[in-house]
C-alpha cells in the first residue's frame, strides 16, 4: 500500500509517519503540510491512500477529496480531523471519503483504518460511529418516503448520483462510457419515474438529497 500524508502539524505528521513506516507492505511515498502541494503529489504519485488533514493551508482535506472525485484519481481518502460535528462527517462521505479519523485517536486508530479501507469498507473513529448509523437510517427512511427510487435501474442510479455531484450530461457520458444521448434518455426516465417536471427539477432534487442517494 502506497500512502501520502498531508497535515500541517509537523509533530503530528511525524508521529503518524513513525507508526505507519513500521508496518510491512506499507510505503509512505510523500508527506506535506500544505493542501495545494498534497494535491500535486497525489496527481504525481497516485498513492493508494491519502491521509488528509481536514484543515490545511492552500486546500482543505475536503477540497482535495472533491478534486480526487472529480478527476477520478485512483486514491482512497482518509480524513484526519479534530471536528466531531456530524455535518463535516456527512460532507466527507458525500465526497467519497472512506475513512474519518479523529486526531485524538489517530495514532491508535490509523492502522485499523488503513486495513479497513484497503478492503473497500468504511472506517469511522469509534467515538463518532453513531454518525454512520444515523446516515444509514436516514437513507432507509428516504427510500421508504419515495418508493419510486426503488424502480430506478442500476445505471439510472449511477446517473442520478453523478447529477448530484453537479456533473453535466457530457461529463456523465464520459465517466460512464456511454453516449450523450443515452445519458439524456436516462435523465428523462428518472424524471418520469420520480414525477419530476421542469427543466431544473432533476438537478434540484439530486443536489438537495445528495447525502441520501
Amino acid at each position: 500500500m502506497r500512502i501520502l500524508i498531508a497535515d500541517d502539524h509537523p509533530i503530528f505528521r511525524q508521529g503518524l509517519l513513525k507508526v505507519i513506516e513500521g508496518v510491512a507492505d506499507i510505503e509512505v511515498v510523500a508527506e506535506t503540510g500544505d493542501g495545494e502541494t498534497a494535491l500535486h503529489l497525489i496527481r504525481r504519485h497516485q498513492p493508494n491512500v491519502a491521509l488528509l488533514d481536514i484543515s490545511m493551508p492552500g486546500k482543505s482535506g475536503l477540497e482535495i477529496a472533491k478534486e480526487i472525485q472529480v478527476q477520478e484519481l485512483p486514491t482512497t481518502v482518509i480524513i484526519l480531523t479534530m471536528f466531531k460535528e456530524e455535518e463535516y462527517f456527512n460532507e466527507a462521505l458525500d465526497l467519497g471519503v472512506k475513512g474519518y479519523v479523529l486526531k485524538d485517536n489517530a495514532v491508535s486508530d490509523i492502522l485499523e483504518c488503513l486495513k479497513t479501507v484497503s478492503q473497500g469498507k468504511y472506517y469511522v473513529s469509534p467515538l463518532i460511529s453513531q454518525y454512520l448509523i444515523h446516515r444509514t437510517q436516514r437513507q432507509r427512511d428516504f427510500y421508504v418516503q419515495i418508493p419510486a427510487l426503488q424502480t430506478l435501474t442500476p445505471m439510472e442510479r449511477r446517473v442520478l448520483k453523478l447529477i448530484a455531484e453537479n456533473r453535466t450530461s457530457k461529463e456523465i457520458a464520459a465517466a460512464l462510457f456511454i453516449s450523450f444521448r443515452t445519458v439524456q434518455n436516462h435523465r428523462n426516465n428518472i424524471c418520469n419515474k420520480l414525477s419530476l417536471k421542469g427543466p431544473h427539477k432533476l438537478l434540484q432534487f439530486a443536489l438537495e438529497n445528495k447525502a441520501l442517494l
